[in-house]
């Protein structure tokens, strides 16, 4: 089982007709602004050769790096130097084309560049800036610099993981990045809309930091929720240790039974008639306080059955379960492969590279992956081509 070649294609999507300028580095903004372009928006990424999305791991061109083709895709690479007085100039005559700038630089660098939402605003009142940096403007820590690190320690998801797993540990993926990015691409869909009803431009800031916050608090609030608090903060259920895939006789697999029945189902097929008739699952609900205890019982069945056993037994009785997928071995799996979340393309100077598909459908006006990651400075000719003849 192997993943499926891709065609690049020029279905329009429903943001054809947007221009996008990707100011930005690093993940967060060009992220955002590749889902922009994956839903029809032309995106123009204004670069230098520093762009640290670029430095790193490469195998035919120097900045064709692994991150950079994937969230440089749907763009066009101009290449300027915005310290640089004539390409600054170019740069802003193409932000006077856009209908949305995203970037991720600091205040006192748009300032000097004459690129604050005051300064271009003035030249296109119809702009969408959106501003992403780890905190916020009026706050104290806004000339802090902020890498995804700091903002899982900032955003409390470091305590979160600390109380979970006896661990300070920082989530091994650039959680805080990816939803900024997420809140950036909405962000600038609303403001979007409310261009369109007014003809109004205006100012977004997403700060990470405030961003992961809101994130994290949505469940993890608990108890704080009402004032005096009645309770600690923290969601009960993935606060405990035991809280964590289980090794089946051959693997990993999710396993989260969620009510007595589905304990008392589980504990049967692995063989435990004494769990199945445990008090502690015999009623109609189960006390809080047992919960971690029944998640290390689980983990102590789970070696019982294959996993594939166990999916047949969950599925019969309707308990929460999934195989752990392997990244290693992702464009193996039926489901990746069979909704096009990997697909195999030819890229002009990469050779044959595996891209990651669009998660999301949409009926009428699907999007499209209709540019493969430009190399520094592609198109920078093509598109102050463009600029000469407007």
């Amino acid at each position: 089982m192997t993943d499926t070649a891709a065609t690049i294609n020029t279905t329009t999507g429903p943001l054809d007709g947007v221009r996008v300028i990707d100011l930005s580095t690093v993940v967060m903004g060009p992220y955002a602004a590749q889902i922009l372009g994956d839903l029809g928006a032309d995106v123009i990424k204004i670069e230098s050769p520093a762009d640290t999305v670029r430095v790193g791991q490469y195998r035919t061109t120097p900045g064709m790096t692994p991150l950079s083709l994937n969230v440089n895709r749907n763009k066009r690479s101009v290449t300027l130097n915005l310290k640089n007085a004539p390409e600054r100039a170019q740069a802003l005559e193409l932000i006077d084309t856009a209908d949305v700038l995203i970037t991720n630089m600091r205040p006192n660098a748009l300032s000097r560049l004459g690129m604050t939402y005051e300064d271009v605003a003035e030249r296109n009142p119809g702009l969408v800036y959106a501003h992403a940096q780890g905190f916020r403007s009026d706050s104290d820590r806004v000339g802090d610099a902020a890498y995804d690190e700091t903002v899982q320690a900032s955003s409390g998801l470091v305590d979160i993981a600390n109380r979970a797993l006896g661990e300070p540990v920082y989530l091994p993926t650039i959680l805080g990045d990816k939803v900024s990015s997420l809140t950036i691409a909405y962000s600038v869909l609303a403001a979007l809309v409310h261009r369109s009803r007014t003809g109004q431009g205006q100012q977004i800031e997403i700060p990470m930091t405030d961003t992961l916050i809101a994130f994290n608090l949505v469940e993890h609030l608990s108890g704080h929720v009402y004032e005096p608090a009645q309770g600690s903060t923290g969601f009960h259920l993935s606060m405990t240790k035991g809280h964590r895939a289980v090794r089946t006789k051959d693997g990993l697999a999710c396993v989260i039974p969620y009510n007595p029945q589905n304990f008392r189902d589980f504990f049967a097929a692995a063989g435990r008639p004494d769990l199945a008739a445990d008090p502690r699952v015999g009623g109609e609900t189960i006390d809080g306080a047992d919960h971690e205890a029944l998640a290390e019982l689980i983990g102590e069945c789970a070696p019982e059955l294959t996993t594939a056993e166990w999916a047949e037994v969950c599925t019969k009785h309707s308990i929460p379960m999934a195989p752990v997928l392997e990244l290693d071995r992702a464009h193996e799996d039926e489901y990746v492969r069979d909704g096009h979340l990997l697909d195999t393309v030819e890229h002009p100077t990469e050779g044959t590279i595996r891209t990651v598909g669009i998660p999301v459908k949409f009926s009428a006006t699907p999007g499209s992956i209709r540019r493969l990651a430009p190399v520094p400075g592609q198109d920078t000719a093509d598109v102050l081509g463009e600029l000469a003849t407007r």
